[in-house]
């Protein structure tokens, strides 16, 4: 049963255990990835190979999935589902193409040049989780805004069902986004795969794409060798709500999230100690006919709760100091909230803008920073698959004016020789 707290200090101990939970150190799995790691990167293809069979099937179907079959996964799925994915694809594709960045050229009067030049990454890898937690929409929310950033190829790992076979969900969703290639291998020997490359799996220049505890430690103790998207840590939703809260939507919306994972934390902030009841009410009678009932309790259970707060400046303090993933506000006046509400990785506005609505279809991204992060973190956008570089051209004479400032700089560091390489030219200049 989940939790009801009042905010009178109380809810302190309780935001303190929801922190931790997905700080813990797990020693053993962090021992175990290095050792795969290092297997793959010594011996590539024959190592990741080993690894499919031993934790995904014995006998997968292919190593690469063939371009044909991607093609009839496409021809051969149910067109309901092909219409929905396509209406997907195109709000996400509307809202992604609003964040495409130009690169900039200044010319000064003295004849210098400045500018920064934009482009996509060359090479992309994406991960996408095979089995029970197969998601197409995760396949959307990263390959295109990759392909609107300009990325050249992007490169999908994702492990083979236990008949061997490719999921054909996901097969579907890759061929609508334009993904390049796809490799039946998952678990962080494909995260390695990547990070590395292999006689067949191209090395990449950034990973993106949810994964279980040890696709995460892979990815992040390649970070350095390869670029990543973010740490991600379990699912979390925070509602902010007023008297006027249907409790019925609030309940299954706080569900919605729990039943990611035994570690996601749904917690629910509101003013009203009626809507507070009520949702605690709605949870235990909705809950009782869902599929993942268990491990919604056991979310609730321990890293739920329901906190009464005095008012909503109260309710939206304590949201900017828990940075929550997904932040719903079910209040009478949802849009004021808007410059309220700083730390958070996707806004959801009123009774009808439900946290599914941002996983699916409405467009922003849903991969989205958790476990406090969203106070310094940005949700996956066009950003997170460009590379900028800047260019400088001088003159003669735009040199010669700068010189004596960069001479006095470099000489206060101690940095000689920086000051020689300006000297050098001025001598010439000058005589």
């Amino acid at each position: 049963m989940i939790r009801k707290i009042y905010a009178d200090g109380s809810e302190i101990e309780f935001l303190k255990e929801v922190e931790k939970r997905s700080r813990e150190i797990n020693t053993d799995v962090e021992k175990t990835v290095s050792a795969i790691i290092d297997d793959v990167r010594a011996n590539g293809d024959k190592a990741v190979k080993a690894y499919t069979e031993k934790f995904d099937c014995s006998n997968p179907e292919y190593y690469e999935v063939p371009n044909e079959v991607i093609n009839d996964a496409l021809t051969e799925a149910d067109p309901k589902l092909v219409n929905a994915l396509l209406d997907c694809i195109e709000n996400i594709t509307a809202f992604h193409n609003r964040q495409k960045q130009n690169g900039y050229m200044i010319t000064n009067e003295d004849g210098s040049i400045l500018g920064q030049r934009v482009r996509g990454l060359d090479r992309v890898g994406l991960y996408v989780p095979g089995g029970t937690a197969a998601y197409p929409s995760s396949v959307l929310m990263n390959a295109i805004p990759a392909k609107i950033a300009g990325v050249k190829e992007i490169i999908m790992v994702t492990p083979p069902l236990k008949d061997g076979t490719p999921n054909k969900d996901i097969l579907l969703a890759a061929s609508l986004c334009g993904v390049d290639r796809i490799f039946m291998c998952g678990g962080a020997q494909a995260v390695a795969a990547l990070a590395y490359g292999t006689e067949t799996i191209p090395k990449v220049s950034k990973i993106v794409g949810p994964g279980n505890i040890f696709v995460a430690t892979a990815k992040k103790m390649l970070y350095g060798v390869v670029d990543i998207d973010m740490i991600a840590g379990p699912s979390e939703i925070l509602i902010v709500a007023d008297d006027t809260a249907n409790p019925k939507y609030t309940a299954a919306d706080l569900m919605s999230q729990a039943e990611h994972d035994k570690l996601a934390s749904a917690v629910l902030i509101t003013t009203s100690e009626r809507v507070a009841d009520e949702v605690i009410s709605e949870i235990e009678r909705q809950s009782a006919s869902l599929s993942r009932k268990e491990i919604i309790d056991h979310s609730l259970e321990n890293y739920g709760a329901v906190i009464v707060a005095q008012d909503m400046m109260q309710a939206c303090d304590i949201a900017n100091k828990l940075a929550p993933e997904h932040l719903e506000v079910i209040a009478e006046n949802p849009l004021e909230y808007i410059g309220k509400l700083d730390n958070v990785g996707s806004l959801f506005l009123g009774q009808y803008a439900p946290e599914p609505l941002g996983d699916y279809y409405a467009g922003p991204n849903h991969v989205l920073p958790t476990s406090g992060t969203a106070r310094f973190f940005s949700p996956l956008s066009v950003d997170s698959f460009i590379k900028k570089s800047s260019y400088i051209y001088y003159t003669k004479q735009a040199l010669n004016e700068a010189a004596d400032d960069i001479i006095l700089v470099a000489e206060r560091e101690k940095l000689t020789a920086h000051a020689n390489s300006i000297k050098v030219r001025i001598e010439d200049i000058r005589s």
